[in-house]
């Protein structure tokens, strides 16, 4: 199981911040688009790393084209010396529409069209083959030499998608190389929803479980001193309480019994009552979505639960766990 941690979306913060995730001994570093660019970040994170994997976890799909990321994922995939992973997310109409100014359509049906026309392309630029991608949401058809790059040495980019729904998780088997699970999912979701979908989308592209990777960010409740433990479980309470107050991610709750918290969580979302919500989130709906325990158990704990689901793990804490507690962590994964 790789172990990956985060890269600032600060570019004075990048180059320290990806030497240190090297040095700490994690795996894979990612970027996500809120707030700032998410490759930016790790044009600086390849520079002052060498081993390191680096990735996009997500940049927003429907708010480019296929053409554009395919160009942005092979410089990378190139500057980085084969190491790049292209994360990729629909977003939510509401932003796609209204923040970007982009079209919404089909979520599912058009980010498998999007990928493939990134293979398309890829492939016209790596070996010659001529362009001719005509798909219903996306045309791909010229490419003159002028703007065809050098062949890639490393092969081009694998690429992850986030999903949650079954449509989009069908089209993470049967088109990508991996797929970024949301954390607001537990393992039983994972094993009866996520990996049946998953081997629907295998079987229709002819693939196995073996040619890909899943990844997970895993809600973390941990410390060393009560307060410590106290303010984390505080905190992740409250997280938990925000995603399952989002219809779209009702089905997990559903799964376990709980569907009626989501519209609880939603009405009082909309009235601001961050703290109640957090209380709304009992010990055994944490227990579920959380790995709590003492630094040094955390890593045994993941592996039980998700040793045989995941490849890839994060820590999803809310906040930075202090230095020793993620030593204490980091060591056991190593352990392991």
């Amino acid at each position: 199981m790789k172990v990956d941690g985060g890269i600032p979306m600060d570019l004075g913060k990048v180059a320290a911040a990806a030497s240190r995730l090297e040095a700490e001994g994690y795996d894979g570093g990612w970027s996500a688009e809120t707030s700032h660019d998410p490759f930016l970040p790790l044009v600086l994170a390849a520079e002052h790393t060498s081993r390191l994997e680096l990735g996009t976890g997500i940049a927003v799909a429907f708010a480019r084209n296929p053409m554009t990321v395919a160009n942005v994922g092979w410089d990378l995939q190139g500057f980085s010396g084969g190491r790049f992973r292209l994360g990729l997310g629909s977003q939510i109409r509401a932003h796609i529409e209204k923040r970007f100014g982009m079209p919404w359509s089909h979520p599912a049906p058009r980010m498998r069209e999007f990928v493939l026309a990134l293979r398309a392309i890829w492939e016209a630029w790596q070996d010659g083959t001529p362009l001719r991608f005509e798909g219903d949401f996306y045309t791909h058809k010229l490419m003159t030499p002028f703007f065809v790059p050098e062949p890639q040495p490393h092969g081009p980019p694998r690429i992850f998608l986030a999903a949650v729904g079954e449509g989009m998780t069908e089209v993470c088997g049967e088109v990508a190389d991996g797929m970024l699970v949301h954390a607001f999912t537990t393992e039983r979701y994972l094993r009866e929803v996520t990996i049946p979908a998953l081997e629907r989308g295998f079987a229709r592209s002819g693939r196995s479980r073996a040619d890909f990777e899943l990844s997970c960010p895993v809600f973390v409740v941990t410390g060393t001193t009560d307060a410590e433990v106290a303010a984390s479980t505080k905190r992740v309470r409250e997280q938990i309480a925000f995603y399952a107050s989002t219809p779209a991610y009702r089905g997990v709750l559903e799964l376990h019994g709980w569907g009626e918290l989501q519209p609880e969580l939603n009405a009082l979302s909309k009235q601001g009552e961050w703290v109640e919500m957090g209380e709304r989130i009992d010990d055994d709906i944490l227990q579920t979505f959380a790995v709590v325990d003492s630094p040094a158990k955390v890593a045994a704990r993941i592996v039980d639960r998700y040793g045989d689901l995941l490849d890839r793990v994060s820590f999803y804490t809310t906040r930075p766990m202090a230095e020793e507690d993620l030593a204490a962590v980091l060591e056991g994964f190593h352990r392991a």
